[in-house]
């Protein structure tokens, strides 16, 4: 079903909004500008449930490895909870997207250059979020993968008694060829949502390294952070994401034993460059106060140069996500868990806290 349509009128521009009773998110006029064009909502029959579309509002890249940013404004008066994504992209346009639930965003433009990562843009680029709220990634996508439902009865919650009061959409243009001709783009996603109350909370916390690739050369990219939070959290699903010399990403459960003899559980494996969607978790068991995270990655360069990490298709990226829930509680403040990498970083450390590690043989497909 397509709801009424309302128009907002600005000296500068007239944009074409949707509203209806169950609105998920309340579209706001910023102080220079309007939040970007959003598709029609829909609804099902079911009136607790919804679809929004969140999508570039017909952005025109003129520069090679852009990112680009979109903010909505969540509605604070009620609480909804993300159930599901649905991807609105093809690798020959968007490199990668990625959600992200802020308490604030980055900027009050209704599109911006996020990519702060780059080196090429930094000096003009804006985060996806403001620098001193919440953060947290919701979703990721890249290489054509297909939509995500959630496990039944789990759910991101957004809105009021929430810190994610906006989401922001973020889309990496590699190549602008294809915009020569004046095309324009509306990648996104479709975001599925419900307002019954869900009492499995979703999170994802990212682990990732920074470091050097040597020319021609095998290297393994390493992280671990310990889970120092008396929580319960219990696996969904995983999803990797290197450039082009990733060969394998791997992630562990790391739990010592009685003697003090660490456990490594496998949580997922994967080659990076299969479509990068969230998969389903090899190990269900729940991950508990002492834990460890872990992942490495395993990159072979035949480049004669070395390779930094960075946002650009000529540096590299060692990504490994972990989706996961808890009941009746709330997700990890723990977002992230990010190394210094090689040759700074390794798992095999004298100093580190991690022992019985699986040689690079486990590294491999």
């Amino acid at each position: 079903m397509i709801f009424n349509e309302k128009m907002f009128k600005s000296s500068t521009l007239c944009r074409k909004w949707n509203i209806f009773p169950f609105l998920l998110f309340l579209i706001l006029k910023f102080s220079n500008g309007l939040i970007p064009d959003t598709e029609d909502i829909y609804t099902n029959n079911d009136s607790t449930n919804g679809k929004f579309a969140l999508l570039m509002p017909n952005v025109r890249p003129n520069i090679p490895e852009l990112y680009l940013c979109t903010p909505v404004k969540v509605d604070s008066s009620s609480s909804y909870y993300i159930i599901g994504y649905e991807p609105n992209a093809t690798m020959n346009t968007a490199h990668h997207m990625l959600l992200y639930g802020c308490e604030e965003p980055g900027s009050i433009k209704p599109v911006w250059n996020c990519g702060e990562m780059s080196k090429k843009n930094a000096e003009e680029a804006v985060s996806p979020c403001g620098s001193h709220g919440h953060s947290q990634i919701l979703y990721a996508w890249a290489r054509d993968a297909p939509k995500l439902e959630l496990p039944e009865g789990v759910g991101f919650k957004v809105g009021a008694s929430s810190q994610i009061k906006y989401m922001v959409l973020q889309v990496h243009y590699a190549h602008i060829d294809k915009f020569k001709d004046g095309s324009t783009d509306d990648s996104g996603v479709f975001i599925s949502y419900t307002t019954k109350q869900l009492n499995k909370r979703a999170g994802v916390i990212l682990l990732g390294t920074a470091g050097l690739i040597p020319p021609m050369a095998v290297e393994h990219m390493e992280t671990a952070c310990e889970i120092n939070e008396h929580k319960t959290i219990y696996p969904i699903a995983y999803r990797t994401h290197t450039h082009s010399l990733g060969k394998v990403v791997s992630g562990y459960r790391v739990r010592a034993n009685e003697k003090g003899v660490q456990q490594w559980t496998l949580l997922g494996k994967r080659n990076p460059l299969t479509p990068q969607m969230f998969y389903p978790v090899e190990n269900k068991d729940p991950i508990v106060f002492g834990d460890h995270l872990a992942a490495r990655c395993t990159m072979k360069s035949t480049r004669h140069r070395v390779t930094e990490i960075g946002a650009t298709n000529e540096d590299e990226m060692c990504n490994f996500y972990l989706m996961y829930y808890v009941e009746n509680d709330e997700p990890l403040s723990m977002k992230y868990c990010f190394s210094q990498g090689p040759p700074y970083y390794y798992w095999k450390n004298p100093d580190g806290e991690l022992n019985n590690i699986p040689d690079n043989s486990a590294s491999t497909l």
